[in-house]
């Protein structure tokens, strides 16, 4: 079967098990330790990625696997509770599949969410940061291959990823919530493993504001797809080359978790006036 067969039939399988989705509604991904965002939605009906076919399954715990359907202030919005990535093993076409299917069953917003390192000395952890555009340093992407012509055209044009009226309305939202918000340059690399000393400073010399193990080949797939952008992530830990200190997985997901609240309370806001 082709990849976008394969899509397809998982968005038809969502469809019938949940019924239509609205057109309007907005995608939502979350990122470790952020899968309590999907407790802002209401009316809650859900499906396990295991149960969806052709969907990959995450084999890291915090990423629990779920497809979420509801309303978040009587907007209707369908959550992926966790993600998969590169470094389990996926490729950039299965690590998209979700993002993929998603754009098949109607969704043309689309707001991405991960918890990430903060590059930049100025950040303040546990802050988010508005992501304004992406470095994709993983060699990969979801694009490579034969492209499936009614999804979007063959070279997409990135010059905007991330989109300028949902990044102000972002900032407007912040502002009047009184939550401090970072504004930068995010950086993809593979992983698992985290960034030796000489690292940081070449990904901060490169233009790196935060770094992380996902996104980017959801935000090319999402863009390829003609999808409205916006991207948050959660800064978890702050890498200072000169005095750098281990930064665990249970420490990531335990100021993630910390973090939410203003996370959930910024998205939230948001979705009122998307």
């Amino acid at each position: 079967m082709k990849y976008h067969e394969l899509v397809q039939q998982s968005a038809a399988y969502i469809q019938e098990k949940l019924g239509k989705i609205q057109a309007e509604s907005t995608g939502l991904v979350t990122g470790t330790g952020l899968g309590g965002l999907t407790d802002a939605i209401d009316s809650q009906t859900a499906l396990s990625y295991g149960e969806i076919p052709g969907f990959p399954v995450s084999t890291v715990a915090s990423h629990k696997g779920r497809l979420v359907a509801g309303e978040i202030h009587g907007r209707p919005v369908i959550a992926l509770h966790g993600r998969v990535h590169l470094y389990e093993g996926f490729d950039a076409r299965q690590v998209t599949h979700a993002v993929r299917t998603l754009g098949e069953l109607g969704v043309r917003t689309l707001i991405l969410t991960n918890a990430a390192g903060a590059l930049n000395p100025s950040f303040a952890t546990g802050s988010p940061m508005l992501i304004e555009d992406h470095i994709n340093l993983t060699g990969a992407t979801p694009l490579r291959g034969h492209n499936h012509d009614p999804w979007g055209d063959r070279f997409p044009d990135m010059c905007h990823v991330y989109d300028p009226a949902l990044r102000q309305l972002a900032v407007d939202k912040a502002l009047a919530l009184g939550i401090r918000l970072e504004r930068g340059v995010y950086m993809q690399v593979p992983g698992p493993n985290m960034e030796t000393p000489a690292e940081t400073r070449m990904y901060r010399a490169m233009g790196a504001d935060a770094i992380g193990m996902s996104t980017c080949m959801e935000a090319i797939a999402a863009r390829h797809m003609d999808m409205r952008l916006l991207g948050i992530s959660c800064l978890t830990n702050k890498n200072l080359p000169d005095c750098m200190q281990e930064a665990s997985l249970a420490q990531v997901i335990a100021q993630a978790q910390q973090s939410a609240s203003a996370m959930t309370t910024l998205i939230t806001a948001i979705l009122k006036e998307i």
